[in-house]
């Protein structure tokens, strides 16, 4: 599953202040709101819900928060980079500056674990991470997000 797929330069969040994990599952489910027409509660319920199994941070200062919510017809995603890193219980005990949230309509799952893979494959690169981190500019961070795609097309 390409990024371009679940990814548009509307979703990324360049600097959000946050310092909870509780607040940024709040941004992000009022982002989702906006930008997707999904329910506000549910997608925080969601969040929430899901990251009551287990903890969604995946070490280097990466999360990759993810739910199944109604009314989204195929696999979207947020990205914030946090201005300061927040406490997210991650396997290596580093806080969180990279967040990339995926929302997967209910009862599917190939999708969305294919749109997981795919972002927790990319988000691993040391390269990809520094670029993300040295730059504000969301447009600039979405070409970062998204130009492996573009390369494959050229």
């Amino acid at each position: 599953m390409e990024v371009l797929k679940i990814l548009n330069p509307q979703s990324v969040i360049a600097s959000l202040n946050v310092d909870s994990k509780k607040n940024l599952f709040h941004e992000i489910s009022l982002q989702a709101t906006v930008l997707y027409d999904l329910n506000q509660r549910e997608v925080f319920s969601a969040l929430a819900e899901r990251e009551s199994l287990g903890p969604t941070g995946m070490g280097d200062g990466i999360a990759i928060p993810h739910a199944r919510v109604s009314k989204v017809d195929s696999v979207k995603g947020i990205f914030a980079r946090l201005e300061k890193p927040i406490l997210f219980d991650s396997v290596d005990g580093i806080p969180v500056d990279l967040v990339f949230a995926l929302f997967a309509p209910l009862g599917t799952n190939g999708d969305h674990l294919k749109a997981l893979a795919r972002v927790s494959r990319l988000l691993r690169s040391k390269n990809t991470r520094h670029k993300l981190r040295s730059n504000q500019d969301s447009s600039v961070i979405y070409s970062i997000l998204t130009e492996e795609n573009e390369e494959k097309a050229a």
